[in-house]
């Protein structure tokens, strides 16, 4: 696959437990310090341990200054796709410019329909999806009003703002056909996980988006490719992996995961990552 040349960046996956509440805004600190690019939470609000994603998201922003933040991945049936998009541009907003959207179709459907959330089919889920994208991008326009009447969703003369600080980039995860189909066609991203998925399927993901991003008259080396890696690969292998999967899968973005302290997580910082992006130019 290729290397589609955008910078490397590096993240943290934070899980939001809401009994370690200051712990993780203490640990985001660390990571804006010592160089981290973004930061993830996931979006789970059935989950009664987990912070509200948005929540935490805002404080994190509150109290780091380069940081990017994002869900990782928002749980679309329990989102509002218009109310989505207000929350993440007027974030955007008070933060200049530091938000990213990530986006999932949902999972867990008896949680999300304990919580009033509607039930889907995958085909069901893959089409909200698509009308979620359309509305969100109508509420970042600054139009005047807009009007889309979806099967899922509908905005009728809706005022759209604000507008975001930068394009906030729409990162959607998925694996399956119609999914990276819908990627290569509408999103800006692709965030997939290792561990649901290996090289081999990274390769014929990726290949998939391109084939419909090339069909639908997009250039695919301008979809991200971001990849949550957890605590899985050891710290000895994690420069070669992490260099392999860039030069050889595309992959600009790894969100790394999994109990650390601040000295580890100064040391990936300081010493993997600059290595890591060391090694990809010296391979390009």
């Amino acid at each position: 696959m290729p290397d589609y040349g955008k910078p490397i960046r590096f993240g943290y996956f934070l899980v939001p437990d809401a009994s370690a509440a200051q712990g993780i805004l203490d640990t985001a600190v660390v990571l804006d310090r010592v160089g981290f690019d973004l930061v993830g939470i996931q979006d789970h609000p059935y989950q009664r341990r987990f912070l509200d994603a948005w929540t935490l998201l805002s404080a994190i922003a509150a109290r780091t200054e380069n940081l990017t933040v994002f869900p990782d991945v928002a749980s679309l049936p329990l989102r509002p796709p218009a109310v989505l998009a207000k929350a993440a541009a007027s974030l955007d907003l008070l933060s200049e410019g530091r938000v990213e959207l990530g986006l999932g179709t949902g999972a867990f459907w008896d949680a999300i329909e304990a919580m009033g959330g509607p039930r889907r089919s995958p085909g069901e889920s893959v089409r909200a999806l698509r009308e979620a994208v359309t509305v969100i991008r109508l509420m970042w326009s600054g139009e005047r009003s807009v009007r889309f009447d979806g099967d899922f969703y509908s905005v009728n003369g809706a005022h759209p703002g604000p507008v975001p600080v930068h394009p906030i980039g729409i990162w959607v995860g998925g694996y399956k056909p119609r999914m990276l189909r819908l990627i290569g066609e509408t999103a800006d991203g692709w965030l997939p996980s290792l561990g649901y998925i290996d090289d081999d399927g990274i390769a014929t993901a990726s290949a998939a988006i391109d084939e419909a991003a090339a069909a639908a008259g997009r250039d695919p080396s301008r979809i991200r490719r971001i990849l949550n890696v957890g605590d899985d690969i050891s710290p000895a292998e994690l420069p070669g992996r992490l260099t392999a999967l860039a030069l050889q899968h595309g992959i600009d973005t790894f969100v790394l995961g999994g109990p650390a302290s601040d000295e580890q997580l100064t040391y990936l910082a300081r010493n993997v990552f600059p290595r890591v992006r060391d090694d990809v130019a010296a391979g390009r």
